[in-house]
């Protein structure tokens, strides 16, 4: 198959790209932000010409940002996504739309199946599902969304390298122990992904929404406490706190728990535990990562 990813500059893009590099079947376009704008529809339009699957991993992912700039952060995770659903369409190319844990509410008590109402509490949330129902209404037959969360990796800041960073810095750290949610590795994510649409082209992979999180689920607490192991550092270093310490413009769902049951449908495994993943993002023979041990 021939790929086009979009963002390919960012933490999931170049995973993705690393692992499509490994698999010589396939041929992939990697488009950094600065090489392909998608909320330009012509370029779009131009870009998707000659591909048979787009995956699209770039995104406006500043949070509290989108709070105070909602057009313009929407103009990037909804509008852009249905101009390269219409080019997918036009052009015959399968669209994978990476989404997120935020177009629900996060009120639940138990993990949020793929056809569970959605109630976005953000101006995030709000942009992404504008994202998802472009592909559902555009590309019915061919359209993929793929939700994930607590996205951590080797490329770019995320949770895990802001708390490595700060045990350089500081004796404890305080971390929000009434979130709940799933980490999730950018890399698994990106094997997944690759998967799933090699599954989709052999005809074994109905379109529609799927869950891709890790199994399992903690707080970011729990998370903070496991990364500190990992790494030969005191787990009791990282001491309780509530979400409530740390106000921020954007609402954050309480619960970011996702169910996985469409995987079956794609004759497909969900993605492991997320206890495991975190051992393979740190083994040795991962792939090269700006992981510090102190």
């Amino acid at each position: 198959m021939r790929f086009l990813v979009t963002g390919a500059g960012g933490m999931l893009g170049r995973d993705l790209v690393d692992v499509l590099a490994a698999r010589p079947a396939h041929t992939v376009h990697a488009a950094t932000r600065a090489e392909l704008d998608i909320t330009d529809a012509a370029a779009v339009h131009a870009a998707v010409g000659g591909h048979d699957v787009v995956v699209n991993t770039a995104a406006w992912t500043d949070v509290d940002g989108a709070e105070q700039h909602e057009a313009a952060a929407t103009a990037v995770n909804g509008d852009a996504v249905a101009h390269l659903a219409t080019a997918c369409a036009t052009h015959g190319a399968r669209l994978f739309q990476l989404s997120t844990d935020y177009v629900f509410p996060g009120d639940a008590t138990t993990p949020y199946r793929e056809d569970a109402p959605t109630a976005p509490v953000n101006a995030y949330g709000r942009g992404k599902l504008a994202g998802e129902r472009a592909v559902t209404r555009l590309l019915p037959d061919a359209g993929y969304v793929v939700r994930t969360a607590w996205l951590y990796g080797a490329h770019g800041r995320n949770f895990v390298t802001t708390m490595l960073g700060l045990a350089e810095h500081r004796e404890f750290l305080d971390v929000v122990d009434d979130q709940r949610g799933q980490p999730t590795w950018s890399y698994a994510l990106a094997r997944q992904l690759v998967a799933l649409a090699e599954a989709a082209h052999a005809g074994h992979a109905p379109p529609g929404v799927y869950h891709g999180t890790c199994s399992g689920e903690t707080t970011w607490y729990g998370l903070a406490r496991a990364v500190f192991a990992r790494h030969g550092l005191d787990p009791d270093r990282i001491r309780p706190t509530t979400g409530a310490r740390f106000r921020r413009p954007a609402h954050r769902p309480a619960y970011s728990v996702l169910a996985h049951d469409r995987w079956a449908d794609a004759g497909l495994p969900p993605l492991p535990d997320w206890h495991a993943t975190l051992v393979d993002a740190f083994a040795p023979a991962a792939p090269p990562s700006p992981w510090k041990v102190a």
